[in-house]
């Protein structure tokens, strides 16, 4: 349906109060405004996820809208955002919001509640466009999507929506199926409340097939690969949770946008590590990493993050 073109082949019509300046796209090829060791270290990351996209994925399908439910579209700016739960959405919206002007009179992102970062129909996705908008939008804006450790950011997903109190829509929505049909003998406060899932029932629930033949993943545990479609997709920037600030930093640098609003400093110190993931991981048999692993594998292999060295199937 949408016929996606390199990403530096044409810089599409944009409004006209945008003509005299340089589109993202245009300073991102061109080159000259963002110190060259940032630029070879993306330069790199995008050759890296081209080469594992020809040689992990077989055939190329074509775009649909449901694909793009996930892309956030700035149109003054010219930027489509691929945003992927855990992996400083959250932030990342409020930014977005700034920029496109939705957030009123707040100017510092972090002004903006977190829960009114999510609500729908604040920021536009790129799904609600028409094909031909669709198109002229993947050719001449920059897209950008930021990515995590594939199991750093599974244990985050975990932590936050089944060991936090306050998260009881979780609990009753799939907390409840969790434990109805991977504990043996649950209480029935358990099957009641579903607020006291294990991470390894959540991996079981995880690797059962039955989970995915009945509905896809929810969006804190499905794939970037499946949310994102970065073989379908060319990004031009892959922004790593490992390197948020300096990542962040070089997309508002290419927006020209840098003087009018600032990515949030990460002040969490609760934040989810790898050594943290290890501890999760402890008690996982190795035939059920091998499986989790084995679903994860495409985020792992596309956005060049190595197997856990604390994995015991290696």
């Amino acid at each position: 349906m949408f016929s996606i073109s390199a990403a530096s082949e044409s810089v599409g019509e944009r409004s006209s109060e945008q003509k005299s300046r340089r589109s993202p796209l245009q300073t991102l090829y061109d080159g000259d405004q963002v110190e060259s060791a940032v630029q070879a270290i993306h330069q790199g990351r995008r050759e890296l996820l081209e080469e594992a996209c020809r040689s992990y994925t077989r055939k190329r399908r074509v775009l649909i809208p449901e694909d793009l439910k996930h892309v956030i579209v700035d149109d003054q700016h010219g930027l489509l955002y691929c945003y992927v739960p855990k992996v400083a959405c959250t932030n990342w919206k409020r930014v977005l919001m700034v920029l496109t002007g939705v957030s009123g009179p707040h100017r510092d992102p972090l002004a903006i509640p977190a829960n009114e970062a999510h609500v729908p129909g604040n920021l536009r996705t790129l799904s609600e466009y028409s094909t031909s908008q669709i198109n002229q939008r993947l050719r001449s804006y920059l897209k950008f999507v930021f990515v995590r450790e594939p199991f750093e950011r599974l244990v985050s997903a975990y932590r936050n929506k089944f060991t936090r109190s306050y998260n009881t829509a979780f609990h009753k929505r799939y907390g409840t199926k969790i434990v109805r049909r991977h504990r043996p003998d649950p209480q029935p406060e358990a099957l009641e409340r579903g607020n006291d899932v294990s991470f390894e029932e959540f991996v079981y629930y995880l690797v059962d097939p039955a989970t995915q033949r009945e509905e896809p993943f929810n969006e804190h545990w499905e794939r970037v690969h499946s949310l994102c479609h970065p073989c379908l997709i060319h990004y031009d920037v892959v922004g790593k949770y490992e390197t948020l600030e300096q990542d962040s930093r070089y997309v508002l640098q290419l927006a020209g946008v840098e003087d009018q609003v600032s990515f949030p400093a990460s002040s969490k110190s609760t934040r989810t590590t790898g050594d943290m993931a290890a501890q999760f991981f402890h008690n996982i048999s190795p035939f059920y990493q091998k499986k989790l692993y084995n679903l994860y594998r495409m985020d792992f292999l596309l956005f060049n993050y190595s197997i856990p060295a604390y994995l015991k199937f290696r």
